[in-house]
């Protein structure tokens, strides 16, 4: 008919769909809620991270800012079109794979989206290119270096690294096997917390305090709930059915799921409003009926010490949470004795894990009890703490992780999940919880800021005589993890060296910030910064090489550390220095080399080294696997590890299958979920390759003996799963196992074992004598930098990571998390900062991109464990912990002057270069 308007058509991936109802609403929401496409992620909303990336008629854009109506017309292509309408989609997908450039994979879409649409245009690629144009997608976990590889590789036509898909029985562990979980993610199917939430769900947001602290009195929640049709309810702490307290144990759980009367830190939530999407997501939360009275906030470690400062805590006396300590001889007397002396205070900012994934969840009323899912690194822990508060049998209350869109230690603490357990059992329907960027960062823990002072001894000829330590770290409003912080650093604080005469001290305490909590390490790279500076300044005042200072002082196998414990064994820290060696001469002399012409810029190179218990501090902290065969011949593994991005959902079964004797592919893996997988433990403190690791080894083993027993077979038989059959084979025989005419126990298996292992740990006395640690991971990091003397900016050159692993299970994706940590520890050292009400966003708050990532060589020392999974340690948190003494080691190095405190900013930077060179001069600052 003339004059007819054509249809309003919106082409996706290739396909037309009718055009949006409301055409200014957000092309990301419309892809995600209208079209189901969820493999275009939301990590910021404000057009800063670029997860959401998709190409518009050929061109990358972030689809939060673009009003969908805008695109009418147009070609729309997302992660999951990418195959199909993209020339190179498929490859880069591949090559991904390939280079093991794969870790939680929340930033994947918007890197592929962005590394499709530069190479379509059929332009020369090169490794810069690739980098610029990755540059406005952050990413918190690889370092970047491995999707550049892969992005370039596929604009070369280089053929693909040897990461296989599978190896053959006995032979999985030690191999560089690709994610057995990143085909999903790079494919843009894999399920995160907010990709899951079902159609029918309410939604529910948090009325949160202004203020840094307050006293509040909620108005007439009935009256407000009524002049909002479409609101189902408004929840408050009285409607806490049990205990209205959360944290990491029922002893330090401080924190209430919703404030009564006070606010303690700026974001803290003093009710639930529940309801239809559209009317929740349109409500103007500063109208909500509150009445707020601030108080006087106490903000840092110093103001909430000082004599008289108001408790932040009515319950308790003062405002520290917990003391911890450790002792050995007397420091004092022999730190007197001592031939040279060095001491210092030093100081360590507030840091955001900035996870790309923001907290979000959703729960289902199942039975008399509820289901929560959400992106959680302890989902049995936090089973046990949602029973507390909803007053359920634990029984009752199932937690499935999803896909988790990085960690860190940032989401070990309940956040979304109370809110909408307690909103669906209130009201019989799915409750969904997603946070904005900027709840997300208001209200997540962070790591704890540090005031640290030392002192350090030595004799003439470079052996260290003495330690003594103090460390205040801020743990904000709650305890949350600071009483982990407090245990482990009076340990960690002597670092990797023999220390005759020790005494350390801790204190966690409160203030009236964001709660600070785990952020890999629990205080360690904090307490470095001081302690590692220190021993620099210790060799120099003795005249040794730094390096060598470090070699002659490390611990040996057979050794004792400052809490008494003799290492027996896996005392990697002589060899990884060793290691480093011909690599800092080279890297010394070339600075000696180019500062020597003078000029604005000058350059350093700096060593840090550590040592790191693996798993609690002096704790229990057992995992179990179950491990079966069933009737048609598959072997199921319940492997409980969450997956935060580091890999536990490959080598948790590549060690699994090695032990029972099958390819890791011919395994079937339930992941974690409280109801149909044991406890593994929470994914923190690098427990779950040792802890969990050595468990599936256990229950491999025991159900390969369970198979074999009774059967006239060489106990290095070979099994080979077929349907309904067991085929075990040796040089001599073959015996077929008849799986189908066997009885089947409780969960429907023929053959299953469960096994636990609970690293051997003692408690720690008064003194902190004992043995807090089964095993211990070491290292060093050698960095390199180059310093503008004129406007104080720092560039990382290279960095060269040396870690003892015990056994390299799986050396790429050990090198994907080197890489991610050395680039956390890069923004530690010099540009993250938090600030509470300032830097809520991916703006502000600055973390290192792809251009400013500098090259990274990791050198693998396997000095077996005899406790760990065919001799292997973890890596998660090791990676991270010495950077940023490295860096600010090789900024003094540099400039002759130290910076102590972080970030090492522009600013400090020129402050300490000043003072330098008052002191080379002789002078004084007035």
């Amino acid at each position: 008919m003339t004059g007819e308007r054509a249809p309003r058509v919106l082409r996706v991936n290739a396909v037309a769909h009718p055009g949006p109802d409301d055409p200014a609403a957000r092309l990301s929401d419309h892809l995600r809620r209208g079209l189901g496409l969820t493999g275009t992620k939301v990590g910021c909303g404000t057009g800063d991270c670029g997860a959401c990336t998709v190409m518009i008629d050929g061109q990358p854009a972030y689809s939060c800012l673009v009003p969908v109506g805008q695109v009418v017309g147009r070609e729309v292509v997302t992660v999951e079109g990418l195959g199909g309408c993209t020339r190179t989609g498929a490859a880069l997908q591949e090559s991904l794979l390939a280079h093991q450039a794969v870790q939680c994979g929340f930033c994947l879409p918007g890197m592929l989206v962005t590394a499709a649409a530069l190479l379509e245009d059929g332009a020369e690629v090169t490794a810069e290119r690739v980098r610029t144009a990755l540059d406005g997608v952050l990413c918190r976990c690889t370092g970047y270096h491995k999707i550049v590889d892969a992005v370039t590789a596929v604009a070369s036509g280089a053929p693909p690294p040897s990461a296989p898909r599978t190896a053959k029985a006995g032979s999985a562990v030690g191999s560089p096997l690709r994610r057995l979980d990143g085909a999903a993610k790079t494919a843009g199917t894999d399920l995160f917390a907010a990709d899951g939430i079902p159609r029918d769900a309410l939604l529910a947001r948090a009325v949160r305090s202004p203020h840094d602290r307050a006293r509040f009195a909620l108005g007439d929640l009935a009256a407000y709930r009524a002049a909002h049709p479409g609101l189902a309810l408004v929840l408050t702490a009285a409607d806490v059915p049990g205990r209205n307290l959360h944290g990491v144990a029922p002893a330090f759980a401080d924190q209430p799921v919703l404030a009564e009367e006070h606010t303690r830190f700026r974001g803290e939530a003093v009710a639930l409003v529940v309801g239809e999407r559209a009317v929740v997501e349109a409500l103007d939360l500063d109208r909500f009926p509150v009445v707020w009275t601030p108080l006087e906030p106490i903000r840092t470690v110093a103001d909430g010490l000082r004599a008289g400062a108001p408790p932040i805590h009515s319950h308790r006396p003062d405002n520290v949470l917990i003391e911890g300590g450790c002792r050995t001889g007397d420091a004092t007397a022999a730190l007197d004795a001592s031939h040279v002396l060095v001491e210092g205070r030093f100081t360590t900012q507030f840091v955001e894990h900035a996870y790309l994934e923001p907290e979000a969840g959703w729960a289902v009323a199942e039975g008399t009890g509820v289901a929560v899912y959400s992106c959680t690194q302890a989902p049995h822990a936090h089973r046990a703490d949602l029973a507390r508060i909803l007053a359920l049998d634990p029984e009752q209350v199932r937690v499935v992780p999803t896909a988790v869109g990085g960690g860190f230690g940032g989401k070990l603490d309940l956040t979304t999940q109370p809110f909408v357990a307690l909103a669906a059992l209130a009201t019989g329907r799915p409750v969904a919880m997603v946070y904005t960027r900027a709840e997300s960062m208001a209200t997540s823990t962070k790591r704890h800021p540090a005031v640290l002072r030392a002192r350090m001894g030595a004799t003439a000829d470079g052996r260290i005589t003495g330690i003594e330590f103090d460390g205040d770290y801020n743990t904000g409003a709650y305890a949350s993890w600071g009483s982990a912080v407090a245990t482990r650093v009076p340990i960690s604080a002597a670092g990797p060296y023999v220390v005759p005469a020790y005494r350390a001290r801790t204190r966690a305490v409160h203030t009236n910030i964001t709660p600070a909590g785990a952020f890999r390490g629990f205080g360690v790279p904090q307490t470095l910064v001081g302690q590692e500076q220190l021993i620099d300044e210790l060799a120099d005042a003795c005249g040794v090489d730094p390096l060598e200072f470090r070699i002659r002082n490390a611990l040996r196998p057979g050794d004792t550390t400052v809490t008494g414990q003799v290492l027996r064994d896996s005392v990697g820290i002589v060899e990884c220095l060793q290691a480093l060696r011909p690599r800092w001469s080279r890297a010394r002399a070339a600075c000696v080399s180019f500062n020597r012409h003078g000029g604005r810029f000058r350059r350093g190179a700096g060593i840090a080294a550590f040592l790191y218990g693996c798993g609690n501090t002096a704790l229990s902290n057992p995992s179990t696997i179950r491990f079966g065969i069933r009737p048609d011949g598959t072997p199921v593994l319940h492997q409980g590890a969450v997956d935060a991005g580091q890999g536990a959902n490959t080598v948790i079964p590549q060690i699994a299958a090695d032990a029972l004797g099958v390819p890791v592919t011919s395994l079937e893996i339930i992941g974690p979920d409280t109801s149909r997988t044991p406890d593994c433990g929470r994914t923190s403190a690098s427990r779950q390759t040792f802890v969990t690791g050595r468990a599936a080894k256990d229950a491999g083993r025991a159900l390969r003996e369970q198979i074999l027993k009774g059967r006239d077979i060489a106990a290095t038989a070979l099994l080979e799963p077929g349907e309904g059959t067991l085929r075990l084979r040796d040089d001599f025989r073959c015996v077929d196992v008849d799986l189908r005419s066997l009885p089947r126990d409780e969960f429907g298996y023929v053959f299953r074992a469960e096994e636990t292992f609970d690293p051997p740990t003692t408690t720690l006395d008064g003194d902190g004598q004992g043995s807090p640690y089964a095993v211990y991971a070491f290292g060093a990091h050698l960095a390199e930098v180059q310093v503008d003397t004129e406007t104080g900016q720092v560039e990382v050159r290279r960095v060269t990571a040396a870690h003892d692993v015990g056994r390299a299970v799986n050396p790429t994706l050990l090198e994907g998390q080197l890489e991610g940590g050395i680039a956390q520890g890069i923004g530690m050292a010099l540009v993250e900062d938090y600030v509470p009400g300032q830097t809520d966003n991916l703006y502000d708050y600055e973390i290192p991109r792809a251009t400013q990532m500098p090259p990274v060589e990791s050198l693998f020392i396997e000095s077996p464990s005899d406790l760990g999974p065919f001799g292997a340690k973890g890596i998660g948190e090791p990676a991270l912990v010495p950077t940023p003494a490295a860096v600010l080691n090789a900024l003094s190095h540099a400039i002759g002057g130290r910076v102590r405190s972080t970030p090492a900013s522009p600013r400090r930077v020129l402050a300490a270069l000043a003072d330098h060179a008052v002191a080379a001069s002789g002078g004084g600052r007035s």
